[in-house]
């Protein structure tokens, strides 16, 4: 049986990631400081075997090196996941995103670790006005968050490069689905989109809503995780959908998907937030990777599980 650790594992998409291993006959130690994660994620999960939750940060390298020992793969997904909190704040962002980088690359070396899959994050390109976005392309980043996951890259190249330990940066493109906090004040715009409307509340747009992403269901990223151990892969790849959609078009969406006569009211455009994001997937599908879920089915999903827990 084959061991993983998940850093940041009770957490939005580490929580589906442990589930999923977890299904699939992995042991899977969960880390998480419970920061920005939350038991309530994993509790069901706890309750089977082969699963073991351990509280504790990313910065505490001792830590890491105790729990990392026997492990075939690491899921490196811990981090102060926020542009506007990174920018309140850069020196926390950079404690947990670079320094717990780095201490997880250590300690995955130290022990023989098989594989490190990081994750990074489309917010390293920045406003570079090229569509879609390419691995190869320089990266323009805009926020002390978007500098965070680059440095990561970097420190995950060399540690392949310098110390022979495999590792895959996954560069996510607007990741969202059930568990992503909407109460937070940091929550990303679906969930946001989600509870406002279900409440009979407008939702609120930044700015002129015509900036565009390329929304990503949580369960594809959990896919690609997976196949970037489990393969051959080395380096970085988008994980997108490739298709974008503009943020005065999602919330017409997600009004018309639960059916609320709520019209949409926009306030200042947010420091750090870039124009369009659109991800080219090519490099990720040459390992397997193909989304299977659809902006419409990933809503409609993510809708159900919000409402219906709420």
């Amino acid at each position: 049986m084959k061991r993983v650790a998940i850093t940041g594992g009770a957490g939005f998409i580490g929580s589906h990631l442990a589930e999923e291993l977890a299904r699939r006959d992995y042991y899977v130690i969960i880390l998480d400081d419970l920061s920005t994660g939350r038991m309530e994620n994993i509790e069901e999960l706890l309750k089977k075997d082969k699963i073991e939750f351990i509280q504790g940060s990313v910065t505490e390298l001792p830590l890491l090196e105790k729990l990392f020992q026997s492990v075939d793969y690491v899921f490196h997904q811990a981090a102060i996941p926020s542009v506007p909190r990174s920018i309140e704040n850069p020196q926390v962002s950079h404690e947990t995103n670079i320094t717990g980088t780095l201490n997880v690359l250590l300690a995955a070396k130290d022990n023989g670790v098989k594989k490190v899959v990081y994750a990074s994050s489309a917010a390293v390109y920045g406003d570079t006005p090229t569509l879609p976005k390419r691995e190869d392309m320089t990266p323009n980043p805009k926020s002390p968050y978007a500098v965070t996951k680059l440095a990561g890259e970097y420190y995950c190249r060399v540690f392949q490069e310098v110390y022979g330990l495999a590792t895959v940066c996954l560069r996510y493109f607007n990741v969202y689905g059930q568990r992503q906090d909407p109460n937070s004040q940091y929550a990303t715009v679906i969930p946001k989109f989600i509870t406002r409307v279900s409440e009979g509340n407008p939702p609120i747009i930044f700015g002129d809503g015509e900036q565009s992403r390329d929304f990503t269901f949580v369960k594809d990223v959990v896919e690609a995780n997976i196949l970037a151990a489990e393969s051959n892969a080395s380096g970085v790849f988008n994980i997108g959908r490739e298709e974008n959609v503009t943020i005065n078009r999602l919330a017409e969406l997600i009004i018309s998907l639960i059916g609320n006569d709520v019209q949409p009211i926009h306030g200042e455009p947010r420091p750090g937030d870039i124009r369009h994001s659109l991800a080219d997937i090519s490099r990720a599908r040459a390992i397997g990777y193909e989304p299977q879920y659809s902006l419409d089915s990933g809503l409609r999903e993510t809708i159900r599980r919000l409402t219906s827990a709420s």
